[in-house]
């Protein structure tokens, strides 16, 4: 294959165009769907709602041009709130770390020390298992 094929093989199926379009419109209407399922459920009790809208935002993130371009100024503004959202979009991404680091930062921002339980929690089971596996 020549350099003129490779550089004309793209635009010459406008199908896989056609498909490709369909597909990025298509994920980012579900993400839309599932950002405003994400509002509906926020008033229930428990954090249900803020898991599903980081799913439909990742969702629209993973279509969208403008999407990107707004992600990655926020990236620069806000690097500390934009990172758990990079470690959600890995190829392999980390569920639990991520859902567990931010349990502790919410419960710093609203909690005083004095009450915070996750922590005490944390380092109780550290403790234990230091001892169990000695």
């Amino acid at each position: 294959m020549t350099f003129v094929t490779a550089f004309r093989f793209p635009s010459s199926n406008p199908r896989s165009r056609t498909l490709r379009a369909v597909k990025r419109w298509a994920l980012m209407a579900g993400g839309l769907f599932v950002v405003l399922l994400g509002i509906l459920i926020a008033p229930l009790p428990g954090p249900g709602g803020i898991p599903v809208i980081a799913v439909g935002l990742m969702l629209i993130l993973k279509s969208s041009f403008w999407a990107k371009r707004l992600f990655i100024r926020a990236q620069y503004a806000r690097p500390k709130w934009v990172y758990p959202f990079r470690r959600l979009m890995r190829k392999k991404p980390e569920f639990a770390p991520v859902f567990w680091q931010q349990a502790l930062r919410a419960e710093k921002v609203v909690l005083k020390r004095s009450r915070r339980r996750l922590t005490r929690t944390r380092k109780g089971m550290r403790r234990y298992f230091r001892k169990m596996f000695r």
